[in-house]
């Protein structure tokens, strides 16, 4: 990569938001604040993971440039307000990545990828003075996502299953107590095991390397074509989904299988 053109581009890029801030800027932009920003950042940062899933490299391009360009303006408006400004950001960035590997800039160890995020993890805990190990795991998290990381954060700690069967006896076991609960018709009981299980199937597919969050999304989505393709199925033929009935659905359901990807 050209680091001399990029600089140049990124140059370009800070005096284009300094202006659009400016007096002469756009009335928008000098309007904004941090706080106003933070629904486009949380679009913008949403319509990369959507490319990323689409493997839609074109717009994966456009879109990370859409973030960077919320980096910039957070960080102009920090330094309007003489909070902080770029540099401080980039040169923090820069020091925390050294402080964190000492296995790439120092003479510690760590031959596999869990072993070098564990060593992350005990230097940031002791960098932020935590009383636990689970602090830090933001509470605005997608509940599936803030599972995960807590799972994870236990796990660096040393707190994990020791295989795989394990994990899925624990699976089970809740899956049971569910079950239990449900005879007994005790509402909060209910509540509380599906939580359980929840985290649980979690936790499970942390152990196999896999995002709950991103897997659930993309069920999600395709939930949504499958069920989508019933609607345009049953149009097709002059029906309406209101008009038809559960047997009719699922045929087209299966055949939504085949043909939508």
């Amino acid at each position: 990569m050209d680091k001399i053109k990029a600089a140049e581009k990124f140059i370009k890029l800070l005096e284009i938001v300094e202006k659009l801030r400016g007096a002469d800027g756009c009335p928008w932009d000098r309007e904004q604040t941090n706080e106003t920003l933070i629904p486009y950042l949380l679009e913008e940062t949403y319509e990369v993971i959507e490319s990323i899933d689409s493997k839609d490299w074109a717009t994966l391009n456009e879109e990370l440039g859409d973030v960077l360009l919320h980096i910039v303006l957070q960080s102009q408006i920090a330094r309007e307000d003489k909070k902080f400004n770029i540099i401080d950001s980039i040169d923090n960035i820069n020091q925390k990545l050294i402080r964190r590997h000492p296995h790439v800039f120092g003479d510690n160890q760590a031959k596999t990828p869990f072993e070098s995020k564990q060593n992350w993890e005990s230097i940031k805990h002791v960098e932020k003075n935590r009383k636990s190990r689970l602090d830090g795991v933001p509470e605005s998290l997608p509940a599936l996502a803030r599972a995960y990381r807590l799972a994870q954060k236990a796990s660096y700690a040393g707190f994990d299953f020791k295989n795989i069967d394990d994990v899925w006896k624990k699976f089970y076991e809740e899956i049971d107590e569910l079950k239990e609960a449900f005879k007994l018709k005790n509402h909060d009981n209910i509540k509380e095991e599906i939580g359980d299980v929840l985290f649980s199937l979690v936790n499970l597919s942390r152990f196999l390397d896999l995002s709950a969050e991103d897997i659930l999304r993309k069920t999600n989505k395709k939930f949504i074509n499958r069920f989508q393709f019933i609607e345009k199925e049953l149009a097709s033929n002059g029906g309406k989904i209101e008009e038809s009935n559960l047997q009719e659905m699922e045929e087209i359901w299966g055949k939504s299988k085949k043909e939508v990807k």
